[in-house]
């Protein structure tokens, strides 16, 4: 068993503080007041990074030192575990079962020990019982249960949101995980994140003595480029703004320039796909235009917003028209050089002569994921032990 999760099995059945056994001396200093620790999250319950006592300082002129002690378990001797002139002691790594300190004056004579304080993990809040996300541009808004704060409201602390690199291709989570941020809300804005680049999450609750709980369920996402409203013409109205290209990568470098994105260009095969009006009625539709172009109705009602158009479908694409309906989300595959990527618009808006759309788009190779809302694989980890 390692020594991290020994601390774990080593708690007492009583909650309550316990008074450490001493005999007072003549003379002595007092008793050092109002012991209390807050742990140090890691991201691993089982071992948090660290543990700071606080206690009510003494005013006496003969204080030499605090000496803090400690044990492993309830069976176990306090020894020393360091000693310090402030009234706060940090003590690095997985802590010990029970602290207590006590004063010693300018001749290392001990007074009255503190009241003893037991590291208990039972007291870590619920984890969040969900975690969804939305993808943004360079961005990834995060939202989850509050069921940690709603079951214990007085003892919670903070959330904690920790990410990692993810590999698509083998649905696993990068061992290095990293904090983006702390917030009391149930949600957060993970920002300044690079487009196209997969990221795995997951979020603890912390109570106010630095318990941190167990992990959300993972959630993993990929910032994409998107842009609104959007006018594109038909092509009988005016054919040189008739098309319109989610990337045209000019560079050839495979990296997205915001240049290169959301396009509005002429109708035709540069296109991925053009605004046909029809003569008999003056509808609007979508036409796919390049040959690597496919495109379905991505549901059968209409779309709040442009962040509603989630998880690609995986079939149903055609190279048929489609008309264009205001609030109604379209689905695009673009398959080039054996390469398919996927892009969404949300017409906004259809008139006569032009259209006013929303869209977005994923840069990453093979990515379906446009937004993540709904159901999704289970998201494996590997080498490293998430709770």
């Amino acid at each position: 068993m390692s020594a991290s999760r020994l601390w774990l099995l080593l708690v007492p059945l009583a909650l309550a503080c316990e008074e450490t056994v001493y005999v007072p001396v003549d003379g002595q200093l007092p008793a050092p007041a109002n012991l209390t620790y807050r742990l140090e999250p890691s991201g691993d319950p089982s071992s948090p990074a660290g543990i700071l006592l606080s206690w009510d300082g003494l005013d006496a002129p003969d204080l030499g030192e605090y000496r803090i002690y400690s044990r492993g378990s309830t069976g176990g001797s306090f020894g020393l575990r360091g000693a310090t002139t402030s009234n706060t002691f940090h003590d690095n790594g997985v802590p010990h079962l029970q602290y207590y300190v006590v004063a010693a004056d300018l001749n290392g004579l001990e007074g009255s020990p503190s009241g003893t304080v037991t590291v208990d993990e039972r007291l870590a809040l619920q984890r969040p019982a969900a975690l969804t996300s939305i993808s943004l541009d360079r961005a990834i808004h995060l939202s989850w249960s509050d069921n940690a704060f709603q079951a214990a409201p007085a003892r919670f602390e903070e959330y904690r949101v920790y990410s990692a690199t993810y590999d698509l291709d083998a649905n696993l989570c990068d061992v290095d995980w990293v904090i983006e941020g702390t917030t009391v809300a149930p949600e957060f804005l993970a920002a300044a994140m690079a487009n196209g680049s997969p990221r795995c999450f997951g979020i603890s609750a912390v109570s106010v003595e630095g318990y941190e709980s167990l992990w959300s369920p993972l959630r993993q996402d990929t910032p994409r480029p998107d842009g609104r409203n959007v006018l594109v013409f038909a092509q009988a109205a005016d054919p040189a703004h008739s098309g319109f290209r989610f990337w045209d990568d000019g560079n050839a470098d495979g990296q997205a320039q915001a240049s290169e994105l959301g396009l509005v260009v002429a109708g035709g095969p540069q296109a991925d796909f053009s605004v046909y009006r029809d003569p008999a009625d003056s509808s609007l539709w979508f036409k796919p235009e390049f040959a690597g172009v496919t495109m379905r109705l991505y549901a059968a009602t209409p779309v709040g917003d442009l962040t509603e158009i989630d998880y690609a479908p995986a079939g149903g694409y055609t190279r048929d028209l489609f008309e264009a309906v205001p609030t109604y989300g379209y689905v695009f595959a673009v398959t080039e050089n054996g390469t398919t990527r996927y892009g969404a618009v949300r017409a906004t808006h259809v008139g006569r002569n032009y259209l006013i759309l929303d869209w977005s788009w994923q840069t990453d190779p093979g990515n379906p994921e446009l937004l993540v809302r709904g159901n999704l694989p289970t998201v494996t980890i590997t080498g490293f032990d998430v709770p």
